[in-house]
């Protein structure tokens, strides 16, 4: 009886940011976290970590794109620089993409809610790929 009312009384953003985080948990251990390792810290001077919130939150809007089409060159994150090339995941769909951000964007340090399908689509009618 007390798990029926905990639960009717989660909002339905509350909800939806369940499910977006848990299902895009599953899409970084399958296509993120060899490289960007399962608590988001990188690996060393070859992949950037995603535990910087400030690097996050200025690209958030970027992140799609990043990871849809891959990303080239040198970024900094953390006051360290990175070079290199990050593959596409093309493969991903766009709920997977928004699932995948929300995860990231919310785990290791960020909180930035829940990253829609709809922001995503956006986000990604804008790439220069």
């Amino acid at each position: 009886m007390l798990l029926v009312l905990i639960v009717s009384c989660q909002s339905d953003e509350s909800i939806e940011f369940k499910r977006y985080y848990s299902a895009g948990s599953l899409v970084y251990q399958t296509h993120c976290q060899n490289c960007h390792g399962a608590k988001g810290e990188g690996l060393s001077a070859l992949i950037p970590p995603l535990t910087d919130s400030i690097y996050i939150k200025q690209n958030l809007k970027s992140l799609a794109c990043n990871i849809k089409f891959g990303l080239k060159g040198n970024i900094v994150v953390d006051g360290k620089s990175f070079e290199g090339t990050m593959p596409a995941a093309n493969d991903l769909t766009p709920i997977e993409i928004a699932q995948a951000i929300t995860y990231i964007s919310n785990s290791f340090g960020s909180k930035q809610g829940t990253i829609t399908v709809d922001e995503v689509n956006t986000d990604l009618g804008k790439c220069s790929n």
